[in-house]
């Protein structure tokens, strides 16, 4: 598959994922405002009608007292010296609304039932019937009219009394906050609401004149407020508040539905993603094997062109003649098997990364010892380009678990690769040292060479990967040999990292753990 092409599948489904993502968090946001909004609107409406209940109540509270006090002057009147008048009847006493009803209903009583005058009949004509009528139907209208007026007159004098009266009561000797609770409870489980709740009363100046066990001021988003009595004078309202401890579980209580949606699309945009991330380190792989065989077709030609010349040439009678020319071409032959040999085992190495763990045969060695007995063997090479390579042995605890062999091959890596990435006019220093740091040791190989950017430092241990453009370097390889001593450090239970700046050297850091002295 084409580069391109995975590109394009994954910058399609990437965008397909985050879309069905977008379009669940916009219907959970949604879902929850039409929540919300639907509890304000049912707690709004609940707390409005909680005040027309109040309302109600003090309204004929009043008319109640008003009654009463009716009834008192009544009485008074009765037991007074102009109680015994002719033709007065003893009547229940009523309040000021009833007198005014009863006074209006008497009074068109007994205008339907004036009796006339029998022996006086006047016969009129047709036309005078009509004129007639119309006069006294509008004389009657006009006469309701005022009396109308007159008893509205009344009865708005009453209600004024009581409206006085009420904004001049302070709030608590107006409403029993019992059944204040049990009006807010019925309302609210009326409009579909059975959330607990607190509440308290403030009066006009601030004060909290009532407050509930429940009421909190934490959430002020689950707190509604409704002015009570609203027909007081301005300077005089109070007003209601109605907490609702579980207001968020009510409007969060939908998302149950959509959260095992959305953690499933987060598990396959995280599977997708992971996917992905593996298909182009596949193809990454897949282009740097083909590096690694154009390499290996170049490193393997030509021992394998040398020896087939050298064999050549020992055909020639001649060769054999001169032992001198004899022994440089069988040196040759030998020299390029054994690079021949050298590239192959390389090669081999790859099979060790095909297994999750390679077959060390473990043993105590002393890292310090081991150390040593590499450096000696490769401070002739070192030498040999005229520079250096010191040891410094700070571990005191330098007792390991390894591999002997495979924990050799490591270090000389590491050192072959200082030599072959030294700077070429400069003599190669190389420093191996050791120390402890908590339960482990830690040995360092560092070199002057060319360095590398931080960026290859990263990727260096990965397979086939060699530092330049492309995979490749002027200097011949593979690219297997870091990648063989991260895997057999790890299989040792061990860490390596890199540490380089471009120009000014590399060091390995190696820890590994070492085995505590009884």
């Amino acid at each position: 598959m084409k580069k391109s092409t995975i590109w394009l599948l994954a910058v399609v489904m990437f965008t397909a994922f985050l879309a069905l993502l977008f379009l669940q968090v916009r219907y959970m946001s949604t879902t929850m405002d039409i929540r919300t909004h639907q509890f304000d609107e049912q707690v709004n409406r609940s707390l409005y009608n909680v005040m027309r209940d109040l309302e109600q109540d003090q309204t004929l509270d009043y008319l109640e007292q008003d009654m009463i006090e009716s009834e008192n002057r009544y009485s008074s009147y009765q037991q007074g010296p102009s109680s015994n008048v002719a033709g007065e009847q003893t009547t229940p006493a009523m309040s000021s609304v009833n007198r005014i009803r009863q006074r209006f209903e008497t009074e068109k009583t007994e205008q339907s039932l004036r009796p006339e005058d029998d022996e006086k009949r006047v016969f009129v004509t047709p036309q005078q019937s009509a004129s007639t009528i119309s006069k006294t139907q509008y004389e009657l209208q006009q006469s309701l009219s005022r009396r109308y007026l007159h008893e509205r007159s009344l009865l708005d004098e009453v209600i004024y009394k009581i409206m006085n009266r009420s904004s001049n009561k302070p709030i608590e000797e107006r409403i029993d906050f019992e059944v204040l609770q049990q009006y807010i409870r019925y309302e609210l489980s009326y409009n579909g609401l059975n959330e607990p709740f607190g509440f308290q009363v403030v009066n006009f100046n601030n004060q909290v004149v009532y407050s509930s066990p429940d009421f909190s001021n934490r959430d002020k988003n689950a707190i509604y407020t409704q002015t009570l009595f609203p027909q007081d004078p301005p300077a005089k309202l109070n007003s209601l508040r109605v907490y609702f401890p579980t207001k968020r579980n009510y409007v969060y209580s939908e998302l149950t539905f959509f959260i095992p949606s959305l953690i499933f699309t987060f598990i396959l945009l995280i599977t997708f993603i992971f996917t992905m991330v593996s298909l182009f380190r596949q193809k990454r792989l897949s282009e740097m094997k083909n590096d690694f065989i154009n390499n290996m077709t170049h490193e393997l030609k030509t021992p394998v062109s040398t020896i087939s010349l050298a064999s050549q040439m020992l055909k020639d009678e001649s060769i054999l003649k001169s032992p001198e020319v004899f022994k440089h071409v069988t040196g040759v032959i030998n020299d390029e098997t054994k690079r021949l040999s050298l590239q192959v085992e390389k090669v081999l190495h790859m099979s060790l990364f095909d297994k999750q763990r390679t077959k060390l045969k473990m043993k105590e060695l002393d890292a310090n010892d081991l150390v040593v007995s590499i450096a000696n063997k490769h401070v002739l090479k070192v030498e040999k380009l005229e520079g250096k390579l010191d040891v410094d042995l700070q571990a005191e605890n330098s007792t390991i678990s390894v591999d002997e062999m495979h924990f050799t091959n490591v270090i000389f890596n590491i050192l072959d690769n200082a030599l072959k990435y030294r700077k070429r006019d400069v003599p190669p220093e190389l420093m191996m040292r050791t120390r402890n740091e908590g339960n482990k040791i830690i040995i360092t190989i560092e070199d002057n060479g060319i360095g590398m950017k931080r960026e290859d430092a990263k990727k260096v241990f990965e397979r086939f990967y060699r530092v330049h453009t492309g995979n490749r370097h002027d200097v011949k390889g593979f690219g297997l040999g870091l990648a063989y001593v991260k895997k057999i450090v790890n299989d040792l239970n061990g860490t390596i990292r890199a540490e380089s700046d471009l120009g000014k050297g590399t060091k390995f850091i190696i820890s590994l753990p070492v085995i505590i002295q009884k």
